[in-house]
C-alpha cells in the first residue's frame, strides 16, 4: 500500500506513540523523514533513531526508521505536540525574513530549504527560506 504523504504519516505515528506512552515507534523510511527525525534527535525531542534495512527473513519488507521516544523523569513526553503545516494540497512557503517561531522559541519549526532540512533558528542564521514542513513543541 502506498502512502500519499509519508511525512504526515511519520508525524502521525510519532504523535500517536507519544499519546499511547510507547517507548519506541517505527516509521517508513524516506530521505526527508530521516532528515526530520535527525533534527528531532539533535533537539532532544527523541532519544535516538536507527535505520532498519529491508530484511524479509525478519519480516521487514521495506526500509524503516526505528525511533526511541524521550520522556521526562516524571514519565511525561518531552514532545508536547507536533503538527504538519505544509500539505500536498496546500504547500506553505516562508521567506527568509518571515521564518516563524514556535511558542516564543520554546518549540522548533522544521523548514526544507535549498541547503537541506533545518530548524527555524538555523534558517534565520543562514538567511534562507523554504517550505514550512512542521512545527514541534
Amino acid at each position: 500500500m502506498s502512502v500519499t504523504d509519508p511525512i504526515a504519516d511519520a508525524i502521525t505515528k510519532i504523535r500517536n506513540a507519544y499519546r499511547a506512552d510507547h517507548k519506541s515507534v517505527t516509521v517508513n523510511y524516506s530521505k526527508i523523514n530521516e532528515a526530520i527525525i535527525k533534527l528531532l534527535a539533535e533537539e532532544n525531542y527523541v532519544n535516538s533513531y536507527t535505520i532498519l534495512e529491508r530484511d524479509p527473513s525478519k519480516k521487514i519488507l521495506r526500509k524503516q526508521i526505528y525511533i526511541n521516544l524521550r520522556y521526562t523523569n516524571d514519565g511525561k513526553p518531552v514532545m508536547r505536540g507536533i503538527e504538519r503545516i505544509s500539505k500536498p494540497g496546500l504547500r506553505v512557503y516562508v521567506k527568509s525574513t518571515n521564518v516563524p517561531s514556535v511558542y516564543n522559541n520554546t518549540g522548533i519549526a522544521v523548514i526544507s530549504t535549498n541547503r537541506g532540512v533545518m530548524i527555524d533558528r538555523d534558517a534565520r542564521l543562514h538567511k534562507v527560506g523554504g517550505e514550512y514542513i512542521c512545527k514541534v513543541w
